[in-house]
């Protein structure tokens, strides 16, 4: 019997790789994203059925409470079931802690944590009413294990993903429902540029020398 799973952030990017390699797996695949981004997200859907799997487009914004329980919802009943949840979506913001704003705060915390949050009650609940356990993941950061300049709101953010998923992880077990995340480092997708060309602004430098400067890390391994 096949599985599914529901992917968010899912138009491009990490969110469109992981839909994409669930697919190939053998998963049906609910991917979400929000509006704005319908276009891309319709692309992903007919490259998963392309490849004989299940989908379904769901758009909805992650940091909206209705719009999450209503996905998780529509999810599970479109595809038979929800197994596996994947809160991925995410954005980032390169400022100085001194010019960061209240509203540049929230606007950070209302997607990487609140919406991590939401996605991870709202799939639990699903979950636990079906009573066959599942999978709920979620989208770290590298920043969350360690903290860079220019992006504390966004660290900060991370640093909460992972402090959320280890007490969802207690918590949801008697359940069988296991929760995790995971921490990429740099990945070339699209918010990496917009976050190389905000850093090429504030330090005055040429975005392919910041990209160069971000890339210059040692290999796993070595040693200095």
């Amino acid at each position: 019997m096949s599985r599914n799973a529901l992917v968010t952030g899912a138009a491009q990017g990490i969110g469109r790789a992981i839909a994409l390699r669930l697919a190939r797996d053998g998963l049906n695949v609910a991917v979400n994203d929000i509006k704005a981004n319908s276009s891309g997200l319709n692309k992903v859907q007919q490259e998963i059925e392309k490849m004989g799997r299940k989908s379904v487009a769901i758009t909805a914004d992650v940091s909206i409470d209705k719009e999450v329980e209503t996905m998780m919802k529509n999810a599970a009943k479109q595809l038979g079931s929800l197994d596996v949840a994947i809160a991925n979506a995410g954005i980032v913001q390169v400022k100085s802690i001194v010019d960061i704003t209240t509203e540049d705060w929230d606007k950070i915390f209302a997607t990487n944590a609140r919406g991590v949050f939401l996605c991870y009650k709202e799939a639990a609940k699903v979950m636990i009413a079906q009573g066959t356990g599942g999978k709920i993941i979620g989208a770290c950061s590298m920043a969350g294990h360690t903290s860079a300049p220019m992006a504390s709101h966004y660290c900060a953010s991370k640093w909460a993903v992972r402090g959320l998923t280890q007490a969802a992880a207690m918590e949801l077990a008697k359940h069988k429902i296991t929760v995790n995340a995971y921490c990429p480092g740099i990945v070339e997708t699209s918010m990496y540029h917009i976050s190389s060309e905000e850093m090429a602004k504030t330090e005055g430098k040429q975005k392919e020398d910041i990209i160069k400067q971000r890339g210059d890390v040692p290999s796993l391994g070595s040693s200095s």
